[in-house]
Protein backbone atom coordinates (compact mmCIF):
# COMPACT_ATOMS: atom_id res chain seq x y z
CA UNK A 1 0.00 0.00 0.00
CA UNK A 2 1.31 3.75 -0.63
CA UNK A 3 -0.27 7.01 -0.90
CA UNK A 4 1.00 9.55 -4.64
CA UNK A 5 1.42 12.96 -4.00
CA UNK A 6 2.73 15.69 -6.50
CA UNK A 7 6.19 15.06 -4.64
CA UNK A 8 5.77 10.98 -5.77
CA UNK A 9 8.94 10.33 -8.24
CA UNK A 10 8.01 6.88 -9.95
CA UNK A 11 10.72 5.24 -11.94
CA UNK A 12 10.67 2.28 -14.24
CA UNK A 13 14.00 0.05 -15.23
CA UNK A 14 14.09 -2.24 -18.08
CA UNK A 15 10.63 -4.54 -19.05
CA UNK A 16 7.88 -5.75 -17.38
CA UNK A 17 9.37 -9.73 -17.16
CA UNK A 18 6.52 -12.36 -17.77
CA UNK A 19 5.88 -14.73 -15.26
CA UNK A 20 8.69 -17.14 -14.23
CA UNK A 21 8.33 -21.20 -14.78
CA UNK A 22 10.98 -23.27 -13.58
CA UNK A 23 13.19 -25.11 -16.24
CA UNK A 24 11.90 -22.91 -19.17
CA UNK A 25 14.55 -20.30 -20.40
CA UNK A 26 14.14 -17.58 -23.52
CA UNK A 27 10.06 -17.69 -23.87
CA UNK A 28 9.13 -15.25 -21.26
CA UNK A 29 7.05 -13.39 -23.94
CA UNK A 30 5.27 -16.62 -25.31
CA UNK A 31 4.79 -17.38 -21.37
CA UNK A 32 3.11 -14.40 -20.43
CA UNK A 33 0.82 -14.59 -23.76
CA UNK A 34 0.11 -18.60 -23.30
CA UNK A 35 -0.31 -18.47 -19.78
CA UNK A 36 -3.18 -15.61 -20.00
CA UNK A 37 -5.18 -16.57 -22.14
CA UNK A 38 -5.44 -20.62 -20.08
CA UNK A 39 -5.31 -19.45 -17.16
CA UNK A 40 -8.53 -16.80 -16.84
CA UNK A 41 -10.82 -19.83 -18.84
CA UNK A 42 -9.64 -22.41 -16.92
CA UNK A 43 -9.54 -20.71 -13.62
CA UNK A 44 -12.35 -18.30 -13.75
CA UNK A 45 -14.78 -19.14 -16.17
CA UNK A 46 -17.50 -16.71 -14.52
CA UNK A 47 -15.69 -13.91 -15.70
CA UNK A 48 -16.54 -14.69 -19.47
CA UNK A 49 -20.18 -15.43 -18.73
CA UNK A 50 -20.15 -12.07 -16.76
CA UNK A 51 -19.34 -10.23 -19.84
CA UNK A 52 -21.60 -12.06 -22.14
CA UNK A 53 -18.69 -13.87 -24.51
CA UNK A 54 -17.46 -16.97 -24.76
CA UNK A 55 -13.60 -17.86 -23.62
CA UNK A 56 -10.89 -18.58 -25.74
CA UNK A 57 -10.75 -22.09 -26.24
CA UNK A 58 -8.11 -23.05 -28.82
CA UNK A 59 -4.48 -21.99 -29.35
CA UNK A 60 -2.13 -22.71 -32.35
CA UNK A 61 1.34 -22.92 -31.82
CA UNK A 62 3.94 -22.58 -34.44
CA UNK A 63 7.71 -22.82 -35.04
CA UNK A 64 10.48 -24.95 -35.70
CA UNK A 65 11.05 -28.65 -34.12
CA UNK A 66 12.65 -27.84 -30.47
CA UNK A 67 11.49 -24.31 -29.54
CA UNK A 68 9.89 -25.40 -26.69
CA UNK A 69 5.89 -26.22 -27.90
CA UNK A 70 5.61 -29.50 -26.27
CA UNK A 71 7.09 -28.22 -22.93
CA UNK A 72 5.50 -24.87 -22.76
CA UNK A 73 2.11 -26.64 -22.84
CA UNK A 74 3.00 -28.73 -20.02
CA UNK A 75 4.36 -26.10 -17.87
CA UNK A 76 1.01 -24.60 -18.34
CA UNK A 77 -0.62 -27.01 -17.61
CA UNK A 78 1.12 -27.64 -14.05
CA UNK A 79 0.91 -24.21 -13.55
CA UNK A 80 -2.84 -24.19 -13.98
CA UNK A 81 -3.33 -27.73 -12.24
CA UNK A 82 -4.92 -28.41 -15.00
CA UNK A 83 -5.81 -32.41 -16.22
CA UNK A 84 -2.77 -32.55 -19.31
CA UNK A 85 -3.84 -35.24 -22.36
CA UNK A 86 -1.02 -35.75 -24.84
CA UNK A 87 -2.04 -36.36 -28.65
CA UNK A 88 0.40 -37.18 -30.61
CA UNK A 89 -1.13 -36.94 -34.10
CA UNK A 90 0.71 -39.51 -35.91
CA UNK A 91 -0.14 -42.31 -33.75
CA UNK A 92 -4.31 -41.56 -34.17
CA UNK A 93 -4.47 -42.20 -37.51
CA UNK A 94 -5.56 -46.10 -38.00
CA UNK A 95 -6.27 -47.61 -41.17
CA UNK A 96 -9.91 -49.04 -39.42
CA UNK A 97 -12.54 -47.42 -39.79
CA UNK A 98 -13.70 -45.02 -37.48
CA UNK A 99 -11.26 -46.20 -35.10
CA UNK A 100 -9.09 -42.66 -35.10
CA UNK A 101 -12.20 -40.35 -34.83
CA UNK A 102 -13.26 -42.64 -31.81
CA UNK A 103 -9.44 -42.32 -30.27
CA UNK A 104 -10.13 -38.19 -30.74
CA UNK A 105 -13.46 -38.47 -28.79
CA UNK A 106 -12.09 -40.79 -26.27
CA UNK A 107 -9.29 -37.60 -25.12
CA UNK A 108 -12.02 -35.05 -25.10
CA UNK A 109 -14.42 -37.34 -22.73
CA UNK A 110 -11.49 -38.03 -20.47
CA UNK A 111 -10.99 -34.48 -20.69
CA UNK A 112 -14.44 -33.24 -20.02
CA UNK A 113 -14.70 -35.81 -16.59
CA UNK A 114 -11.37 -34.17 -15.39
CA UNK A 115 -12.08 -30.35 -16.03
CA UNK A 116 -10.35 -27.85 -15.83
CA UNK A 117 -7.88 -29.84 -18.60
CA UNK A 118 -5.45 -28.69 -21.48
CA UNK A 119 -5.75 -31.16 -24.38
CA UNK A 120 -2.64 -30.52 -26.02
CA UNK A 121 -2.35 -32.30 -29.80
CA UNK A 122 1.46 -32.32 -31.29
CA UNK A 123 2.14 -32.26 -34.79
CA UNK A 124 -1.48 -31.71 -35.91
CA UNK A 125 -0.84 -31.27 -39.32
CA UNK A 126 -0.66 -35.05 -39.38
CA UNK A 127 -4.05 -35.53 -38.63
CA UNK A 128 -5.81 -32.31 -40.08
CA UNK A 129 -4.25 -31.18 -43.39
CA UNK A 130 -5.57 -29.33 -46.11
CA UNK A 131 -8.56 -31.21 -46.92
CA UNK A 132 -8.67 -29.38 -50.87
CA UNK A 133 -5.21 -31.11 -51.03
CA UNK A 134 -6.41 -34.53 -50.06
CA UNK A 135 -6.97 -37.00 -52.68
CA UNK A 136 -9.91 -39.95 -53.42
CA UNK A 137 -7.88 -42.19 -51.41
CA UNK A 138 -7.25 -40.27 -47.94
CA UNK A 139 -10.44 -40.58 -46.48
CA UNK A 140 -9.44 -41.03 -42.87
CA UNK A 141 -7.90 -37.90 -42.85
CA UNK A 142 -11.07 -36.43 -44.26
CA UNK A 143 -12.94 -38.24 -41.27
CA UNK A 144 -10.65 -36.95 -38.47
CA UNK A 145 -10.29 -33.51 -39.29
CA UNK A 146 -14.13 -33.26 -39.72
CA UNK A 147 -14.29 -34.97 -36.28
CA UNK A 148 -12.02 -32.45 -34.99
CA UNK A 149 -14.16 -29.59 -36.14
CA UNK A 150 -16.89 -31.51 -34.72
CA UNK A 151 -15.36 -31.49 -31.52
CA UNK A 152 -14.03 -28.04 -31.01
CA UNK A 153 -17.04 -26.59 -31.92
CA UNK A 154 -18.09 -29.04 -29.10
CA UNK A 155 -15.99 -27.63 -26.06
CA UNK A 156 -18.29 -24.94 -24.96
CA UNK A 157 -20.64 -27.90 -23.92
CA UNK A 158 -17.82 -29.83 -22.21
CA UNK A 159 -16.87 -27.11 -19.66
CA UNK A 160 -13.34 -25.96 -18.73
CA UNK A 161 -11.46 -27.51 -21.25
CA UNK A 162 -8.67 -25.64 -23.11
CA UNK A 163 -6.88 -26.91 -26.49
CA UNK A 164 -3.25 -26.32 -27.46
CA UNK A 165 -1.66 -27.63 -30.64
CA UNK A 166 1.04 -27.82 -32.50
CA UNK A 167 2.67 -27.59 -36.07
CA UNK A 168 5.85 -26.56 -37.67
CA UNK A 169 3.90 -26.94 -41.49
CA UNK A 170 0.72 -24.18 -40.29
CA UNK A 171 -0.21 -23.39 -44.24
CA UNK A 172 -0.35 -27.15 -44.47
CA UNK A 173 -3.34 -26.96 -41.82
CA UNK A 174 -6.58 -27.11 -43.26
CA UNK A 175 -8.00 -23.62 -42.99
CA UNK A 176 -11.34 -24.18 -41.03
CA UNK A 177 -9.38 -25.00 -37.70
CA UNK A 178 -7.92 -21.38 -37.81
CA UNK A 179 -11.38 -18.97 -38.13
CA UNK A 180 -12.26 -17.88 -34.64
CA UNK A 181 -14.11 -20.05 -32.29
CA UNK A 182 -11.48 -22.83 -32.91
CA UNK A 183 -8.01 -22.24 -32.89
CA UNK A 184 -8.42 -18.53 -33.02
CA UNK A 185 -5.32 -17.78 -31.42
CA UNK A 186 -1.76 -18.48 -32.73
CA UNK A 187 1.75 -18.15 -30.68
CA UNK A 188 4.77 -18.12 -32.63
CA UNK A 189 8.55 -19.67 -31.24
CA UNK A 190 11.09 -18.63 -33.24
CA UNK A 191 14.70 -19.30 -32.80
CA UNK A 192 16.30 -17.78 -29.67
CA UNK A 193 18.05 -14.42 -29.78
CA UNK A 194 21.48 -14.52 -28.06
CA UNK A 195 19.48 -13.30 -24.82
CA UNK A 196 17.08 -16.20 -24.70
CA UNK A 197 20.19 -18.60 -25.81
CA UNK A 198 22.12 -17.07 -22.46
CA UNK A 199 18.96 -17.73 -20.32
CA UNK A 200 18.28 -21.43 -21.97
CA UNK A 201 21.99 -22.37 -20.72
CA UNK A 202 21.62 -21.33 -17.94
CA UNK A 203 18.86 -23.36 -16.85
CA UNK A 204 20.17 -26.10 -18.35
CA UNK A 205 23.61 -25.95 -16.58
CA UNK A 206 22.15 -24.19 -13.30
CA UNK A 207 23.01 -26.95 -11.13
CA UNK A 208 26.79 -27.87 -12.90
CA UNK A 209 29.71 -27.12 -11.43
CA UNK A 210 30.67 -25.28 -14.16
CA UNK A 211 34.49 -23.67 -14.27
CA UNK A 212 34.76 -20.38 -13.23
CA UNK A 213 36.35 -19.95 -16.69
CA UNK A 214 33.24 -20.99 -17.95
CA UNK A 215 31.64 -17.99 -20.49
CA UNK A 216 27.88 -18.76 -21.75
CA UNK A 217 27.68 -15.28 -22.92
CA UNK A 218 30.24 -16.77 -25.62
CA UNK A 219 28.87 -19.83 -26.26
CA UNK A 220 25.48 -18.26 -26.59
CA UNK A 221 27.07 -16.04 -29.07
CA UNK A 222 29.04 -18.89 -30.60
CA UNK A 223 25.53 -20.99 -31.00
CA UNK A 224 23.31 -18.47 -33.40
CA UNK A 225 20.43 -20.67 -34.77
CA UNK A 226 20.22 -22.94 -32.24
CA UNK A 227 17.26 -23.63 -30.51
CA UNK A 228 16.42 -25.00 -27.09
CA UNK A 229 17.08 -28.96 -28.05
CA UNK A 230 20.03 -28.12 -29.30
CA UNK A 231 21.35 -26.46 -26.79
CA UNK A 232 20.20 -28.84 -24.33
CA UNK A 233 22.35 -31.17 -26.38
CA UNK A 234 25.41 -29.47 -25.91
CA UNK A 235 25.08 -28.94 -21.96
CA UNK A 236 24.23 -32.98 -22.17
CA UNK A 237 27.67 -33.42 -24.32
CA UNK A 238 29.48 -30.89 -22.25
CA UNK A 239 28.46 -32.88 -19.15
CA UNK A 240 29.50 -36.36 -21.04
CA UNK A 241 32.72 -34.84 -22.03
CA UNK A 242 33.49 -33.81 -17.90
CA UNK A 243 32.60 -36.87 -16.81
CA UNK A 244 34.43 -39.15 -19.38
CA UNK A 245 37.44 -36.17 -18.08
CA UNK A 246 36.95 -37.08 -14.85
CA UNK A 247 36.83 -41.07 -15.00
CA UNK A 248 40.07 -41.33 -17.22
CA UNK A 249 42.04 -38.82 -14.62
CA UNK A 250 40.79 -41.20 -11.53
CA UNK A 251 41.68 -44.30 -13.12
CA UNK A 252 37.72 -46.01 -13.59
CA UNK A 253 34.50 -45.28 -12.84
CA UNK A 254 35.00 -47.09 -9.53
CA UNK A 255 37.48 -44.44 -8.20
Amino acid sequence: AGLFTDKAVISIAGRPTALQYEGIGGLDDQIARVHEMVATPLERPDLFARLGISAPRGILFTGPPGTGKTLLARAVAARTEAAFFHINAPEILSKHYGDSEAALRKVFDAAARQAPAVVFIDEIDAIAPRRDGLSGEKQVERRVVAQLLTLLDGLSDRGRIVVMAATNMPDALDPALRRPGRFDREVTFRPPSHADRCAILGVHLHAAPLDPGVDLDAIAAASHGYVGADLAAVAREAALSALSRSVASAGGEAQ
